[in-house]
């Protein structure tokens, strides 16, 4: 087999066979195919595309190039989410207590902040002393012990999407429809969960612009799972503003603990309701209203907050953070953002919200890039109120001096209607 070959039939529109898709995986993740080759291919994949058998293929394949995670030890059917990224995002911290409270498993591994988006990882470590950096029988034990824990991905997890990924990057290939199915898959099936919840975002702040766009990808998603002996369903969000008033890692965490202590706001509970009775939904094989029932009753009566105490004592963070926000890292300095004019806001942007976010050191611009983990913006106004000309539309938290950069992002991510 010639991965020339593979190439030239792709690149002519026709559909690839599962050896040829194992080829291509195996030999490029043993080094044996040069990135121009592969290069060429994922190029072809992206205009020509590949459909619903092609992509299940390549998942497969990604996830058998490396370990595959057995969770078999755990009792129950144990739980995964994932979301495909946005700003403000920070809906695992609730919603995967929410689930562990109602004693189904939650085994997750998740990754860190790049760019506008932002990281659970990330967020968890601006948690003093939090670790998120744990062996295999570590992760299944605490899960075992508390029914959850949520680590770092596993380098040995799907190598070849990590290869591929790193190419796909430079090669402006990362919007694929059927190159982003299989890299999320590929992850989420080697974890090793047996029920996956997936939270596509659609929006300005996310991969999906269109909810079109956003519906193919998560029924595509859906259906690798299924092929691949996992259960799964999607909900598809909006982030075309930010969720929740938090933008950046320790000001997630606060608002995270503030919704688990019943003062959250309401786009944030929804949706991480939604999410975890989804979640227990499929662990538990009973109804979703039931489902979401319960959710609210463990939010309600404190038992969620308890597990997420008990969650951040159990990775060795500081539990001090649930009744004193001052124990995370403190900005050296805090600013307003005040508006120009009055009138009523139509709309936010969250792209732009989350790079100016970045710019104050709450993300980073290269994948080994540090980051402030107080840094971060908090909207004091959002879409449907109305503000006066002076008054603040967000407070600003950074270490830097020089905010002007942020200022010029933020000065067009409002949309304000005078005379309103």
């Amino acid at each position: 087999m010639r991965m020339y070959d593979i190439i030239h039939k792709k690149r002519h529109g026709k559909k690839l066979s599962e050896d040829e898709i194992k080829y291509f995986v195996t030999e490029y993740t043993k080094g044996n195919i040069p990135d121009y080759q592969a290069s060429a291919l994922l190029m072809a994949i992206a205009i020509n595309s590949m459909d619903k058998e092609e992509t299940s293929y390549l998942t497969k394949w990604m996830v058998n190039s490396g370990e595959v995670l057995s969770l078999d030890s755990i009792p129950g059917k144990k739980t995964d989410k994932h979301s495909t990224g946005g700003v403000g995002d920070k809906t695992t911290l609730i919603c995967a207590m929410i689930v562990a409270a109602l004693d189904v498993p939650v085994a997750k591994m998740s990754g860190r902040g790049l760019g506008h988006t932002g990281g659970t990882i990330d967020k968890l470590e601006s948690i003093p002393g939090f670790r998120t950096s744990l062996t295999r029988q570590e992760f299944i034990e605490l899960v075992k012990k508390n029914n959850i824990a949520i680590c770092g991905q596993s380098e040995s997890l799907a190598p070849a999407d990590k290869l591929l990924y790193a190419l796909r990057d430079q090669t402006a290939t990362v919007d694929s429809i059927p190159l982003i199915a299989s890299s999320i898959m590929s992850k989420k099936i080697a974890a090793g969960s047996d029920c996956i919840v997936l939270d596509v975002k659609v929006g300005k702040g996310a991969f999906m612009k269109t909810f079109d766009e956003a519906r193919v990808l998560a029924d595509l998603m859906c259906e690798i799972g299924a092929s691949m002996n996992r259960k799964a369903v999607s909900v598809i969000s909006d982030m075309n503003e930010p969720l929740g008033y938090a933008i950046g890692n320790s000001l997630e965490v606060v608002e995270s603990i503030e919704t688990l202590k019943g003062n959250g706001p309401e786009d944030l509970c929804s949706i991480a309701i939604k999410l975890a009775a989804n979640m227990v939904s499929l662990a538990k094989d009973i109804g979703y209203e039931d489902a979401e029932r319960l959710c609210k009753e463990v939010l309600e009566n404190g038992k969620a907050l308890g597990k997420f105490r008990e969650f951040v004592k159990c990775q060795d963070g500081d539990t001090r953070v649930v009744d004193d926000y001052t124990v995370f890292k403190q900005p050296r300095r805090v600013f307003e953002y005040n508006s120009e004019k009055s009138g009523m806001i139509k709309s936010i942007d969250s792209y732009k919200i989350g790079n100016a976010a970045c710019i104050l050191g709450a993300g980073r611009t290269v994948k080994d890039g540090k980051i402030d983990p107080s840094a971060g913006i908090v909207l004091e106004r959002k879409s449907g109120e109305r503000v006066e000309k002076g008054e603040c539309l967000a407070k600003l938290y950074t270490d830097i001096d020089n905010i002007d950069n942020a200022i010029n992002i933020l000065n067009t991510a409002w949309e304000i209607e005078e005379g309103v």
